[in-house]
């Protein structure tokens, strides 16, 4: 079945609310970030009274309580900065997202944009999935008259305001800073994933799912992210940018195909029912060969893109 988009083209949004963002925060990775590796599920509920906290340390052992205290101290440090970014204007929730006519060739992603052809070629298992099929992204794109989507998005604003914390030595506030824009910038990917699926795409307009199940993606459709195991290839994101326009959303790129400010995601959209997750894997010379064909580039001159498959 072929998906058509409510909202075909390019899309971009400067200024998404914070309030509507921070309920997709995957607190759990935040906490990860400061090597707390506990369950904490609830901490929100946690306020400062003695009698709460005392209620809620107890699901720990006293082992591990020590890390469960340093949790909620971080958390409820978040929570004011989050606070601070919603009340100041210190951050800049930004998004550029499109849906464009694509179709498969063979291993190839062939997208037709509103300024030209753009060929995103895929790498493919070596080794096949636990269902016995070696996947490349290409498979979940008809060979005709299909439609992929591609997204950016950044918080911009968030490099500048650690940066001022670390010079007057506040390690402690420009390190929260940091991992707590980066959790906004993956929760900005999730809200604007849901909304593609919804409305924007709406190839799922009636899903009625909470964000702890989009958290472990219980959905139809996959945002595979540039440099990532299903799409390893950093250099891939320079094709994108006649499509996303990074500049226009904030993001500046890096001639290794970083993006600046680093609190920021950039990916593919697949509405394909069977379409999931995988990791490439280990390549072989001969495939590395076939990709730098099709990439229009030298076997040599990927082994730096790929370094991490080959």
């Amino acid at each position: 079945m072929i998906y058509i988009p409510n909202q075909p083209g390019a899309h971009r949004i400067v200024g998404v609310a914070v309030t509507e963002i921070a309920p997709f925060i995957h607190w759990s990775f935040f906490f990860r970030a400061w090597n707390l590796s506990g369950k904490y599920d609830g901490i929100e509920a946690v306020c400062d009274c003695a009698s709460c906290q005392t209620s809620w340390m107890q699901r720990f052992s006293p082992a591990e309580r020590e890390e469960a205290e340093e949790a909620v101290k971080l958390y409820k440090d978040a929570q004011e900065l989050l606070r601070r970014f919603r009340d100041e204007n210190i951050i800049s929730l930004n998004v550029s997202f499109g849906f464009y006519k694509a179709h498969s060739d063979d291993d190839d992603i062939v997208i037709h944009g509103d300024e030209g052809i753009v060929r995103i070629p895929t790498l493919r298992q070596q080794q096949p999935s636990r269902d016995g099929y070696c996947y490349a992204l290409s498979d979940f794109v008809h060979p005709v008259d299909d439609y992929v989507g591609v997204f950016a998005n950044t918080v911009a604003g968030g490099e500048d305001f650690a940066a001022g914390y670390e010079a007057n030595d506040d390690l402690y506030t420009s390190i929260l800073i940091k991992t707590l824009c980066d959790r906004l910038a993956e929760a900005t990917a999730e809200w604007l994933h849901y909304k593609v699926r919804k409305e924007y795409w709406g190839y799922k307009a009636d899903e009625d799912i909470s964000i702890e199940e989009m958290f472990k993606v219980h959905y139809q459709g996959i945002r595979p992210a540039i440099g990532y195991p299903s799409l390893p290839d950093q250099s891939i994101i320079f094709e994108l940018d006649p499509l996303l326009r990074f500049k226009e959303t904030g993001i500046m790129l890096t001639e290794n195909g970083a993006m600046y400010p680093t609190a920021s995601v950039c990916g593919l959209y697949f509405a394909h029912p069977q379409s999931k997750y995988f990791a490439i894997g280990k390549i072989d010379e001969e495939q590395l060969e076939d990709y730098a064909r099709r990439r229009g580039r030298t076997p040599a001159e990927l082994r730096k893109w790929l370094a991490a498959n080959l």
